[in-house]
Formats: structure tokens, C-alpha cells, sequence
């Protein structure tokens, strides 16, 4: 069986205050995302009618590579150091 490519789709909304520290972590760990083997696309968004929430699109060439980009210590880290900045549950489309 083929390994299909992943699409996701996340929303994030981050609590007043934290925004610019918020965004400063994402781009932290966005270079060596692109740079993953199987990484095909990773975009960060906004909505205007919500200032506090960002949108990610990222595209994967397989389960296998969504897997090992969890898996790296740059990762991790971001996810580590959002805890406590999001407001409620992130939406997740995959």
C-alpha cells in the first residue's frame, strides 16, 4: 500500500499578551521544518477577524515523515514552549 501524503490544517489561538512571543517560537522551528526530508509545505496565516489566531497549512509526503518532524528536538521545544500561551483546544484538520 502507497503511503498518502498528510494535509493539515491548524488553528491556534494565542492568549492577549503573548502573541509576538508566540510568533518569534514558530519561526524558530520553521527553516529546519521546510528543510525536512518529506516536508513539501508549511505556511503560517493569520485571520483578520481574529488577530490572535494563526492558521498553519503544512503538507507532508507521508505519514512516516509527519512522524519524524514530531519527532525532532526542534519540535518539541516549540510545542513545550507554547504551553501555557493557547487559549482552549487547537483545531486540527487533517
Amino acid at each position: 500500500m502507497e503511503d498518502k501524503k498528510i494535509y493539515l490544517l491548524a488553528e491556534l489561538t494565542i492568549l492577549p499578551g503573548f502573541l509576538e512571543e508566540v510568533k518569534a517560537i514558530l519561526k524558530e522551528a520553521l527553516i529546519p521544518t521546510l528543510e525536512e526530508p518529506g516536508c513539501e509545505a508549511l505556511y503560517e496565516t493569520g485571520r483578520k477577524d481574529d488577530p490572535h489566531k494563526l492558521v498553519f497549512f503544512e503538507v507532508f509526503s507521508s505519514a512516516a515523515a509527519h512522524e519524524f518532524h514530531l519527532e525532532q528536538d526542534y519540535t518539541k521545544r516549540m510545542f513545550a514552549a507554547l504551553e501555557g500561551k493557547i487559549s482552549g483546544a487547537s483545531i486540527l484538520t487533517n
